[in-house]
């Protein structure tokens, strides 16, 4: 009973453990999920040392393009990139909020992670549409109404704004009810519905309220344009008007379907 009980153990035994082929191959899985394991976090820290730690990586260099009015060294200077951080934790969002803050003529700006060595920032102005005159300057007005920019010389071929809107009377109801801010985005709106022809030859845009905006053009000419609604179809008409009768001083197409003009 004593033999037969030990043979039974030796089996069983076998049996639990498995045949020793089946041993080996867990062993060598086990193994090589561990080396798999060890490869990982050595390139793992390898790679975040190339990132962060190394000098193959960091920023040596900033570029600019895209200024027309603004130097590249105004616009590197405002942008204030942190040279011999790594590149990687360059906070391309900061840069683009600082430029924005410090230099309002910045309309976008994209800044760009360019490997290994440098980071470019990709400028677009603002376009001046009309001018503001303030104490002997220009403030430069954009095709969305923004002021960005006080200049001492008027840019060659940018109409002037005159807001003569009245603070009393009638006339004081439009800037009550829309604002300055709001006529000046109409005026926008006025100038640029004008034929390429007409905003060459355009030296003021006149605002009184919201319906009543006029031009005035070169050789004495004036052009009563109303609101800034249906902008299309009265630079169409005032093409039409002045063609038919182009030594007219006096255009009305503040109702473009019942066009008016006068004087020689």
């Amino acid at each position: 009973m004593a033999g037969s009980t030990t043979a039974e153990r030796g089996e069983r035994q076998q049996k639990s453990s498995g045949p020793p082929p089946v041993r080996r191959l867990r062993q060598l899985r086990i193994r090589t999920i561990v080396i798999l394991a060890v490869a990982l976090v050595v390139v793992g820290a390898g790679t975040v040392w190339v990132l962060y730690g190394s000098n193959w990586l960091r920023v040596e260099r900033v570029s600019v393009s895209g200024t027309l009015v603004l130097t590249p060294a105004q616009v590197s200077e405002a942008a204030d990139v942190p040279v011999g951080e790594p590149l990687l934790s360059i906070d391309t969002d900061a840069i683009e909020a600082r430029l924005r803050r410090k230099l309002p003529r910045i309309d976008t700006v994209e800044v760009v992670r360019s490997w290994p060595h440098e980071i470019g920032l990709k400028v677009t102005e603002r376009t001046p549409v009309l001018l503001v005159r303030k104490a002997g300057q220009f403030v430069e007005v954009d095709d969305d109404g923004v002021r960005f920019a006080t200049v001492s010389q008027a840019p060659k071929g940018v109409p002037a704004l005159e807001l003569s809107v009245s603070r009393t009377g009638s006339r004081a109801a439009s800037l009550r009810r829309f604002g300055e801010g709001r006529l000046v985005r109409e005026a926008v709106l006025a100038a640029g519905a004008l034929p390429a022809a007409v905003a060459k030859d355009t030296r003021t845009v006149k605002v009184r309220s919201y319906d009543d905006i006029s031009l005035e053009l070169s050789g004495g000419r004036t052009v009563v344009w109303g609101s800034s609604e249906k902008g299309a179809a009265k630079g169409r008409t005032l093409t039409a008007l002045m063609k038919a009768a182009p030594s007219a001083r006096y255009f009305d197409v503040s109702v473009p379907t019942a066009p008016a003009s006068s004087g020689s």
